[in-house]
């Protein structure tokens, strides 16, 4: 099919992110759901038995949710400028809309930029976790 619009966008462009940006958004919830309820289990336990590694697994939970926190909200941003686009496009204002569909797909990349930045961080926490193991079997050969 070829499109008769001279810039290369119509109202199926910006729709096209809809689906992605859902799907990213139920991620984010997920992990954002599973961050708050580990950082209420070690919370007890700090309460409880006050330690330097439960509070360093807590400060590294606290900066990820941070992150997550942006993570959505660049996502919920960039969604809401594709609904902006799409009644621009609607309206006829293509530059406009041209423009705007630019600016929710940089949104979408600083999202998905804070996301990996969020994984990393959280890969690096479950290697530190794991080391004792590794020491362990270093020290410990079978």
């Amino acid at each position: 099919m070829i499109d008769s619009n001279p810039l290369g966008i119509t109202l199926g462009t910006p729709a096209l992110l809809f689906p992605a940006v859902s799907l990213l958004l139920l991620a984010y919830t997920n992990r954002f759901v599973t961050l708050a309820n580990l950082i209420r289990s070690l919370h007890d336990k700090y309460k409880s038995d006050p330690n330097a590694i439960l509070k360093g697994q807590i400060e590294n939970l606290r900066y990820r949710v941070e992150l997550i926190k942006h993570m959505q909200a660049a996502g919920i941003t960039s969604l809401f400028f594709c609904v902006v686009c799409m009644f621009a496009l609607f309206a006829g204002w293509i530059a406009a809309g041209k423009w705007i569909f630019a600016l929710s797909l940089l949104l979408m990349l600083a999202s998905l930029g804070l996301s990996l930045a969020e994984i990393w961080i959280s890969v690096r926490a479950l290697n530190l976790h794991l080391s004792d193991l590794k020491d362990r079997e270093t020290n410990h050969p079978r």
